[in-house]
């Protein structure tokens, strides 16, 4: 590792503008189509401040293209074809940093990568204990990302020169980095776990979303009040009006409702006018304090957050008291994993050493040999086998009759991970 990382505040062609015409963005193309190599790529949204999470500015780069800021809500309305994107790059190996986070939104948008390298799988491949992008091309290049503008408003328009210049940082590095990352991973002989984990990620990455079976549920801290059911059907009701009001209005959920506030009167459960107005942050307009010019951009929303008046949660919290105790939801576990796979075992230890110890002992040899491999390979535990496969594996009182390899492979593990642990763990548990 390169001991006094440099400070890389521009990139090294400028800082680009953004490409919001067709011609732009034909021209943009082929240059392109006429370079050569791997294409690095980022997306940038504007999940705290809107409803959806689509892209407003989608990042590339390529050796003898440059680097190419598109602003894809312009170039849809101005009739942009994506499938001729698709063909300027080919085949090329898409470089992304966490591609889980930007593969979804490119295909909602109709880009079709066929290649993929992630320089944070391969960076938590390679064993490094801080796996951010500025981390990783700290360690790599001896240079450090400025990250000022990662949660701005990216819906804004016109976008400043800064975060322009933020915005072409972020791929910027990918492509050197790739390199180095690549030579590494064949160093340790990882380069094969790698490729499959890469085409494992693509592969989710550009498949169908997956929501949540019970999307309020996500509110956080819910935990506080699973066992109140009368205090579930106040988050479930409050959850379901804040999104069909942020729906409604296109803007984020949390900047009309907390989720501390929902928690909150969840738990206070106010029956009247004077209860309802001692809880201070149901009875006031969110407000964001960031102490920078992201709070300029949070005011932007306030005209459509003072639309939404005190007196309608009030009714939404009223008619969730009324509900008889049968429309209430259920505060079981069961809950959360209906819709999980039967085999699924709880995370909990506490269940398993009340519930079942033996099989507890039977995980906890399994675990101990996962983790020497763990440690013999430098490589985390978590990325050797998902740890949700291994509970799964044990939470049955017969693991040692099942094929372990073709267990792991049903569960989703990837074949250098089953080479890896199926036989040692098939010892183990005997």
């Amino acid at each position: 590792m390169i001991d006094e990382p440099k400070l890389q505040s521009e990139p090294r062609e400028g800082v680009p503008d953004v490409i919001d015409t067709l011609p732009a963005f034909r021209e943009y193309c082929s240059a392109l189509a006429s370079s050569h190599g791997s294409l690095a790529a980022d997306a940038e949204r504007a999940s705290g401040f809107r409803y959806g999470h689509e892209d407003w500015l989608v990042q590339f780069k390529r050796d003898g293209a440059g680097i190419g800021l598109l602003d894809p809500q312009a170039l849809a309305a101005a009739g942009a074809d994506w499938n001729d994107f698709n063909r300027a790059v080919g085949d090329a190996v898409w470089i992304l940093h966490d591609s889980l986070q930007d593969l979804p939104g490119f295909a909602d948008l109709g880009m079709r990568p066929q290649r993929l390298f992630d320089t944070e799988i391969a960076a938590r491949l390679l064993g490094l204990k801080r796996f951010g992008l500025a981390a990783v091309t700290e360690h790599f290049l001896g240079l450090t990302l400025a990250k000022e503008h990662s949660a701005a408003d990216w819906s804004y328009r016109p976008l400043p020169r800064d975060w322009r210049n933020y915005a072409a940082l972020d791929v910027e590095l990918l492509i050197e980095l790739e390199t180095k990352m690549r030579a590494e991973l064949k160093r340790q002989g990882k380069l094969e776990w790698a490729r499959e984990e890469f085409e494992y990620a693509l592969k989710e990455g550009l498949g169908p979303r997956k929501e949540h079976p019970i999307p309020w549920m996500h509110v956080s801290h819910i935990n506080e009040v699973m066992r109140d059911r009368q205090a579930l059907a106040i988050v479930r009701a409050l959850w379901t009006r804040r999104d069909e009001l942020a729906r409604e209005y296109d803007i984020a959920p949390s900047l009309l409702l907390a989720d501390s506030t929902i928690i909150e009167v969840a738990k206070r459960k106010p029956h009247n006018a004077a209860q309802f107005r001692a809880i201070r942050s149901i009875n006031e307009r969110v407000r964001m304090h960031t102490d920078s010019e992201q709070d300029k951009m949070f005011e932007r929303y306030a005209p459509i957050q003072r639309k939404i008046k005190p007196s309608m949660w009030k009714h939404v919290i009223q008619e969730a008291l009324a509900l008889p105790p049968s429309e209430w939801p259920e505060t079981d576990s069961a809950v959360g994993r209906r819709h999980e796979p039967q085999s699924s075992a709880p995370k909990s230890i506490r269940a398993w050493k009340e519930r079942y110890p033996e099989r507890l002992k039977v995980l906890n040899k399994a675990r101990k040999v996962v983790s020497q491999i763990a440690e013999d390979t430098r490589t985390p535990v978590e990325i050797i086998i998902k740890p949700q496969y291994l509970r799964n594996l044990c939470w049955t009182d017969e693991p040692r009759k099942r094929d372990v390899a073709q267990f792991l492979t049903e569960q989703g593990a990837r074949d250098w991970q089953v080479a890896l642990v199926a036989e040692s763990v098939s010892r183990a548990i005997m």
